[in-house]
Order: structure tokens, then sequence, then C-alpha cells
């Protein structure tokens, strides 16, 4: 055997374990079972709480002017700066991701290496140590090198067949399909949090407005009393009488007027105006009447459109998926893997193709019990939520109910309010008349007073009532943010 020839089969031993090693550096299929495990990370519903959607993010600066402020436009801040529903878009940017990473375990994994190896070899050390008679006249090296070469390579890993991955994504866009249905939920959600706030403050304004007519009115009694009394024709318990009712309203005024700047402060938090930011409200008090719904019809309405109950049916959905993929995890997966390059010496001036490509079959053997596991944790998750959808309907089904009965009694509530208050400034009316020809004293006066302001809150009560009505059926429905302007009709600017 000659030298050249002893030289060459040197060199093919020292490729084949330079090859190998750099295809495992780069990914390349090794031997022994690498089985799929299932992905048992189910998103929850976002839990942002009913607080979350009283805070927000101030946007801009506030303005030296009160700045008008429609119904139209607070919803339109809230829906750009509360907290509740900004949360949730951000938890709606994290199940993308996750349906992405889902997806990446279905689609084949490429990557390039470049790189330029130096190496030398102690053949002895691993074991090739040949016998050659003194008579060959030449001797085998027992170092081989320093010597280089350089390679450019592309691996790829293809999955073919992996039933775990596949229901591990179906399960990534079920929940995908429920957060984008959290996010919808959580605009109703703050389009109602801002119709409340803006109903009580509209109430607010007529309280103030109603307590300073009876102030204005009480103002006149007690004006009227004194000069009686000047003149002779009443007795002092008269003049303090009505001058202890007037400073009762005053007192009234004070309060109803601090409860209006707390719950302009608490609009302003949920729809996210300017730290110091004063605004007046412009729309007239709402009280346009609703056309009356069947509780048949509002409650096929609501299990068509309530976002949050579509939500939690496909979290089931999701669930089941992952019951799947864990019960996948027995199968077998077949799997492609291979690389393609060049390689040569001295920078690729005397270079050859090199490649490999492997199929591989991998099957559990044994897992100490881990599929079990996976599989039961996700059918228990499953069961929670399963019995989170169930919990969720009978939530719709009561709120719908108790929206419709507190829409009628609160409409039958304002009829009857308006008749009584009617009926209370024709009492006080006479009362004063009466109290001005002196056939009777100020106590039937502030009694019908007092009769008025009552029916007056009665009134203000009523109406509030009915209108928080209309916005709570409004969310019971799912339909709050697409009803909102025809329950109120107001235009948006």
């Amino acid at each position: 055997m000659t030298k050249s020839k002893y030289a060459a089969i040197l060199l093919c031993f020292c490729t084949a374990g330079v090859g190998q090693t750099a295809f495992a550096q780069a990914g390349g299929v090794q031997s022994g079972y690498s089985g799929s495990t299932a992905s048992l990370e189910v998103t929850p519903a976002p839990q942002t709480g009913d607080q979350a959607y009283l805070g927000s993010v101030p946007q801009g600066k506030a303005s030296p002017t009160p700045i008008p402020l429609t119904l139209a436009d607070a919803v339109d801040k809230g829906l750009k700066a509360n907290l509740g529903l900004l949360t949730n878009e951000q938890s709606d940017a994290e199940v993308r991701a996750q349906r992405l990473r889902a997806l990446a375990a279905l689609l084949p994994t490429v990557n390039g290496q470049l790189s330029m190896t130096e190496q030398q070899i102690n053949l002895q050390a691993l074991g090739f140590i040949v016998p050659i008679p003194p008579s060959a006249g030449f001797q085998v090296p027992r170092i081989v090198g320093p010597y280089s070469y350089q390679s450019a390579q592309a691996n790829a890993t293809v999955p073919l067949v992996d039933f775990t991955s596949i229901n591990n994504f179906r399960s990534a866009k079920q929940n995908l399909k429920a957060s984008a249905l959290s996010v919808k939920n959580a605009r109703d959600l703050v389009v109602q949090a801002v119709g409340d706030a803006y109903l009580q403050i509209i109430t607010d304004e007529a309280r103030i407005s109603a307590t300073q007519a009876e102030i204005d009115a009480d103002q006149a009694v007690y004006v009227n009393a004194r000069a009686r009394h000047d003149a002779g024709t009443a007795i002092a318990i008269d003049v303090l009488r009505s001058q202890v009712e007037l400073k009762q309203r005053q007192q009234q005024l004070v309060a109803v007027t601090n409860q209006f700047q707390k719950d302009k402060l608490t609009l302003g938090r949920v729809i996210g105006l300017p730290t110091g930011q004063d605004f007046t409200v412009t729309d007239p008090s709402p009280s346009a009447p609703l056309e009356a719904m069947s509780l048949n019809d509002a409650m096929k309405k609501a299990e068509a459109t309530r976002p949050d109950l579509q939500a939690a049916e496909a979290r089931v959905k999701a669930a089941e998926f992952t019951v799947a993929a864990a019960r996948a995890e027995r199968y077998p997966t077949l799997t492609a893997s291979g690389y393609y390059g060049d390689e040569g010496l001295h920078w690729f001036s005397n270079s050859h193709g090199v490649f490999n490509a492997t199929g591989s079959i991998n099957f559990n053997i044994f897992d100490g019990g881990r599929i079990r596991a996976d599989i039961e944790t996700g059918t228990a998750e499953l069961r929670n939520r399963r019995n989170e959808y169930e919990n969720l309907r009978a939530e719709v089904d009561y709120e719908v109910h108790n929206a419709l009965l507190d829409l009628e009694s609160s409409s039958r509530q304002v009829d009857v309010a308006q008749s009584n208050l009617e009926l209370a400034n024709e009492t006080l009316k006479q009362s004063r008349d009466r109290f001005s020809a002196g056939v009777t004293n100020t106590v039937e006066v502030v009694q019908a007073q007092q009769s008025v302001a009552d029916a007056n809150e009665n009134f203000i009560s009523a109406e509030y009532q009915y209108n928080i009505a209309k916005v709570s059926l409004a969310r019971a429905l799912g339909v709050a943010e697409e009803n909102m302007k025809t329950y109120f009709s107001y235009k948006k600017p």
C-alpha cells in the first residue's frame, strides 16, 4: 500500500468525524427517542375586574377652559383610554403571539451555517493504531495536521406528521377567537361604565336645578312671611319656619353640588381626561322611551350577540383540542431533516457539494406516566371551561331578566313620578295662594314645598333608573357599543 493511499484513508476518517460533529451542532437528527409533548398552556379569560374599568390612561394635556363633552365624545374617549380595555387588548396581543408559536411547530425550520475549521488529530488517541511492518518502508504518522477547511451549508427540519402540534395549533386558534371576543366584551363594559357615569352627572345636574328652583321658591315664601310679620299679619313662627326650610334647601344644594363635582371626577377617570381638565356635559337628559322586547326575543339576541358567552364557548373548544393534543402524544411523529452545503480547502478554491437527508419516525415506548398526567390535566381544565360556560349562560339569563324587569318597572315609575310632580306643584301653588290671602300659615306651605321636593327627587331618580336600565339591557344583550346611540338618540360629531 502506497503512502498516498494511507493518506487518503486518514483523510476520509477525519472528514467523516468532523462532518458528523458539524451536522450535530447545526441541529441534525440525533439517535434516540425525541417525542413531542402537548402544550397545556390554555389562555384564561382576562380577569381584569370591574375596578379596571373605572381607571384609565390619561390622554393629552389639560385645557385651561372647560371642554364640552357629549355622550358620544365620552364613549369615544373611553374606548381609547380606559384601562380595562387597554389591558384586554394587550392580552389579545399575547394570545396572538401564542398562536404564532403554535404555528411555528408545524412549519419547516431552516438555518444556515458558515464555518472555518482548523484541526489537528491524535490518531492513536482515537484508537487508530495500524501495525505496519518495517519492510513497508514507511510509518503511519501518529499526529495528523494541522489542516483547515471551510464549509457553507443550510440545515432544515420538516415536521411531516405531528398530531400533537396540529391540535395545539387548533387550540391556539380557538384561544385567539376567544381573545378577540373578550376585547369586544371589554368595549361593551367600557361603554356601560361611561354611560353609567355620564347619566349620573346628568342626574346630578337635574338635582342641582331642582334644588335651586326650590331655594328660589323658599326664598320667596320667606320674604313674604317676613313682610307679613313686619306688617303684623303673621306671627314670628311663620318666619322662622320658612327660614328653616330655606336653610335646609341651601344645605342640600351644597351636598348635591359636591356630589356633582365628585361624579365628574369619576367620569374623567373612566374616559382618560387629562388631570385637572374640567368639562361640561352638553346632552340633555336622554329620556327617549325604548321599544318593549319580549323575554324570548331578548334571550335569543343575547345568546347570539354576547361576546363573553361566545368567548367562553371558544375556550371550551380550545380546551377540547388541548386534551386531544395530550392524547396524541402517544401517536408516532414523522420528521424529515437534512442539510446541503459546500465544503472545501483554501476558501472554497477546491470545494465540493455535500448533503444529508434523513427521514425518521419517533414513537413513545415509556414515559413514566407523563402523557397520562398531561391528559388528566387537560381534562380537568376542560371541565372547568365547561362549568364556566354553563355558569355564564345562567348569568346572561339572569342579567337579561333583571334588565327587562328594571326597564318595565322604572318606565312605570317615571310616569307615576311625573304625574305626582304635577300634583305636588299644583298643591304648592294653592298653598301659596292661601298663605298670601292670609287663610293659612306657613305650615301648609312648608309641607307643600317638601312634597314638591320629594316629587322632584322621585322623578329624577325614576328617570335615572330608567336610563340605567336601558344601559344595562344593552350590556345584557351584548350590544352596548352598537345600540347606545339608538337607546339615547345621540349623534357623533
